[in-house]
């Protein structure tokens, strides 16, 4: 059976992964039904997706393991696809509130999927009180980051509300001598050659990083021709400051995390955003984070643990070309300070602005060089034996941390869309809180609604619904002293 082998920074999502920290992203997708619908919308949904679902190839893989585990894991075709456990439908009891369905969120997010099955799963929630219906849909993050994420995107939803003709799936050539599959089916001899190759190629890909990143820091430290050197040594100084470093203040979301989640979904205004950042000449990213921002020093002002020192805020970056569908994983990362120190919201939307453009230049200077890929002998078992040992060690309560939370900007669709005909009304992230950051806030903006997610270890943030609430709260005061009347 033919593998098609995980890149290190694929695999690293299995490698991560143990029972406190399930590493799938997902979305919850609010829909409103089609006029005069009746029956099942599960039933109906499901006979919709069962139509697309060839069109998503990553969703009929499973994973295999390399030869002893001596190397990455691959994907491998999935003979028999078991649709009962990858679509599931459930009601919420009466009276059905958005707190009752948070909470719903927050179990389903914390099950860790199957591995011996393709990584997803969607579940069709139905019983709000507004009469619509969401669907929760994860992806192993494995498989799958925020750009792929928008491909799969597109093979579920259409711009009007009659779903697209979509041709069927091509038959699959008969094979007269495959042998039954299995989720430990491996060739032995080209695991070997496949692992010898592949060992061979990360040693010389990492001798040829250093240097990259060696020329990268010289173009970038080095006084370009007619700038002063007491100017270079500046900016010099100013990148160095920015470098990662361990000096992120203690909060209660540097804690190691549980099993369990919380879950919050909250929306602010897309244009009262872009004014925002137009009237303070910052970026929408900028305004994201001092949105978070306000949130974050108000919630921890009023439980008296507000730190004197900024929060820091770890940013992805995506890696992503224009037009780019694969799915697979290409992110890399910043830390920026969020300026939670700050009062006063216009200062600290400059404080952000600083902070950010510092952060954004050391990422563009080392962008090239960052390593996608990396291999050595036994990273499955290696890699996720430390990853137990820091969990059930409880070091992320005690070690210093460079961050104290995530915070993700993902753009979305502009316009209108439809889903098996169920016009969609948002769009809200479910994400991935750690140990020693136990916050993550995921934003994804949808029409003219920026969407926001947050999710976190329910021992650390059990009130995770204020945290969204002041968020809202944190938007209109920003608007209110940076927007002219």
């Amino acid at each position: 059976m033919e593998q098609q082998q995980l890149s290190g920074i694929d695999a690293s999502f299995l490698y991560l992964e143990t029972p406190e920290t399930p590493m799938h992203v997902a979305g919850l997708t609010y829909f409103e039904l089609p006029p005069g619908f009746e029956g099942s919308f599960y039933q109906h949904f499901r006979r919709f997706f069962e139509s697309r679902l060839h069109t998503i190839p990553i969703f009929s893989k499973r994973l295999a393991p390399s030869l002893y585990d001596l190397d990455h894991p691959g994907w491998v075709d999935a003979d028999d696809l078991d649709l009962d456990y990858h679509l599931r439908e459930t009601a919420l009891p009466s009276p059905g509130t958005e707190e009752q369905l948070e909470e719903v969120i927050g179990r389903l997010h914390a099950n860790t999927l199957d591995r011996s099955r393709p990584l997803w799963q969607f579940y069709v929630i139905t019983g709000l009180e507004n009469g619509q219906g969401v669907l929760y849909s994860k992806v192993h993050h494995a498989a799958i980051d925020g750009g792929a994420g928008m491909a799969i995107n597109k093979a579920l939803y259409d711009v009007t509300a009659t779903p697209r003709e979509v041709p069927p799936a091509a038959p699959k050539a008969a094979s007269t001598n495959a042998a039954p599959s299995s989720p430990t089916a491996v060739d032995p001899v080209k695991g070997i050659s496949d692992i010898m190759g592949n060992m061979m190629r990360q040693q010389l890909r990492m001798w040829q990083t250093a240097s990259e990143i060696g020329t990268a820091m010289t173009n970038a430290f080095l006084a370009k021709p007619g700038e002063a050197g007491p100017k270079a040594l500046a900016t010099l100084q100013s990148m160095v400051n920015q470098l990662p470093t361990l000096n992120a203040p203690k909060t209660p979301f540097n804690a190691t995390i549980t099993r369990e989640r919380s879950y919050a979904a909250r929306t602010v205004s897309l244009s009262d955003a872009k004014a925002i950042a137009k009237a303070s000449g910052t970026k929408l990213n900028d305004v994201v984070m001092a949105i978070c921002a306000g949130a974050l020093r108000r919630y921890l002002q009023e439980k008296g643990e507000l730190p004197d020192k900024p929060l820091i805020a770890g940013v992805p970056i995506s890696l992503r070309d224009p037009g780019d569908t694969r799915q697979n994983n290409q992110v890399s990362g910043m830390l920026c300070s969020i300026a939670t120190d700050i009062a006063d919201p216009v200062e600290r939307l400059k404080a952000i602005l600083k902070s950010s453009s510092e952060s954004k230049q050391i990422a563009g200077t080392f962008r090239d060089a960052v390593p996608q890929d990396f291999a050595f002998v036994g990273a499955p078992i290696l890699l996720q034996l430390i990853m137990l040992v820091y969990g059930r060690s409880g070091l992320a309560d005690k070690l210093p941390m460079p961050m104290n939370v995530t915070i993700s900007n993902v753009p979305g669709p502009p316009m209108p869309l439809y889903c098996a005909g169920a016009k969609v009304t948002a769009l809200h992230p479910v994400s991935i809180p750690a140990h020693g950051a136990a916050l993550n806030i995921t934003v994804q903006s949808y029409m003219d609604a920026l969407n926001f997610g947050l999710t976190a270890d329910r021992r650390a943030v059990p009130d995770v619904g204020k945290l969204g609430d002041y968020l809202v709260d944190a938007a209109n005061e920003l608007k209110k002293a940076v927007v002219p009347n």
